[in-house]
């Protein structure tokens, strides 16, 4: 029997607020909720649901929550499984982000932000073994992530390039045939045009009316916008590329507090492109203050929201048929390859800025690279990410506990 809509609001309401450790915990805490506990969803079902939402752009695992309040409660029911996914921690994260702006520049605060930009670094080597795990299991596929880390790092070709052509690999490479047993009839264009179109304009109307308000809010707009469109992977793919782009494109953030906000959103339940906030809130805070700040926050979580319920509500009916065809998930694969290179490079680049002071580009014919002056070595810092990396990867604990060590141990050394 599908649940009320009271139960579904109690229910996501708790994975909320209980949805720490990024995308394998949240989906594990949503499958134990709904599968075993409330026995909502089969097994088979929220498996196959799952596979289709990392064919999406965008957070799996909010996207996953849409797509079964969707599945048992309707529009309003992936409204409202979707919002109370992200809501807690986009509450923290605007507070944290007020504590950031209000107090960062403090030496203390700078301090215990250095532990955590140092605990960030192996959070992302984390991330990176965790996906290696399940992308390279073919030699094509260490190749895809080699060549990936190559045209990213020393190449500088633009992110949206090289996973458009990655996918594009997968595409046509695949050699399963369709698996034509599929048994649900998809709806037709009469259903999904008017889902289309109003999801669409909810996401895209309120970017043509900053448009017309001109001034940085709709460059945050914009810019979300795309990354929108681009985030396969998980946050970790196009955190490098859109570290770039705020900090050398438009000097929102340094790479410092792109590092720091990181490590806010790692602190906080929901997903970590959450991190998205931040950046808004920083950017919108550099320009015009505290109001503009929220706006800011306001825009950034919108424009990369908003469309992961477009995603769903389009394509979720046609879901049977999407995961049943092999040129699909051989473009995921070949994306989740071209990834394993993408967030090799992004913990490189955040290895280099926290480790060294200064840091130069050599420049070798096509070949572009970042260059340490190895005088400017932060002993510090380098000591705080073997803490942290040996805490998280040695001893396997929680994040929350290697980024407040990490913290606390800057703390006392800045002290001393």
């Amino acid at each position: 029997m599908p649940p009320t809509l009271r139960d579904l609001t109690h229910s996501f309401a708790r994975i909320g607020l209980l949805s720490f450790g990024g995308p394998a915990a949240q989906i594990a805490l949503m499958h134990r909720v709904l599968v075993e506990e409330r026995r909502w969803l089969t097994e088979k079902d929220y498996l196959s649901a799952l596979s289709f939402c990392m064919l999406l752009p965008g957070p799996e695992a909010m996207q996953l929550a849409t797509w079964c309040g969707w599945r048992l409660h309707g529009t309003l029911g992936g409204v409202v499984a979707g919002t109370l996914f992200v809501l807690p921690g986009a509450l923290i994260v605007l507070a944290l982000s007020a504590v950031y702006a209000a107090w960062g520049d403090l030496p203390v605060m700078q301090a215990l932000f250095l532990g955590v930009q140092a605990a960030v670094i192996a959070i992302v080597i984390e991330a990176l073994l965790r996906v290696s795990k399940k992308a390279l299991r073919r030699p094509t596929a260490w190749a895809i992530a080699a060549l990936a880390f190559l045209g990213l790092f020393a190449f500088n070709l633009p992110f949206p390039l090289v996973i458009l052509l990655a996918g594009l690999w997968g595409l046509v490479s695949a050699q399963a045939a369709p698996d034509r047993d599929v048994d649900a009839a998809p709806p037709g264009a009469a259903r999904t045009l008017p889902t289309l179109l109003l999801w669409g304009a909810i996401w895209l109307v309120p970017l043509g009316a900053l448009w017309l308000y001109g001034g940085i809010l709709f460059d945050i707009g914009w810019f979300f916008s795309k990354l929108a469109v681009l985030t396969f992977g998980g946050a970790y793919a196009v955190l490098a590329w859109m570290t770039q782009e705020v900090v050398q494109g438009f000097g929102w953030l340094t790479t410092t507090q792109m590092m720091a906000g990181l490590g806010l959103a790692e602190t906080t339940p929901g997903p970590l492109i959450l991190v998205n906030e931040f950046v808004g809130f920083m950017a919108g805070y550099g320009a015009g203050g505290w109001g503009l700040a929220v706006m800011g926050a306001v825009v950034a979580l919108w424009m990369t929201f908003i469309p992961c319920f477009l995603w769903i509500f389009v394509a979720a009916p046609y879901l049977a048929r999407i995961t049943a065809d092999p040129r699909l998930a051989g473009a995921l694969s070949a994306i989740m390859a071209a990834v394993v290179g993408v967030i090799a490079n992004l913990s490189l680049w955040f290895t280099l800025h926290l480790l060294f002071g200064q840091i130069g580009q050599a420049q070798f014919g096509p070949l572009s690279l970042l260059w340490p002056d190895v005088k400017s070595l932060n002993l510090p810092a380098l000591g705080l990410a073997l803490l942290s990396a040996l805490l998280l990867l040695r001893f396997h604990r929680p994040l929350w506990q290697v980024l407040a060590i990490s913290a606390c141990a800057s703390g006392a050394i800045s002290l001393i």
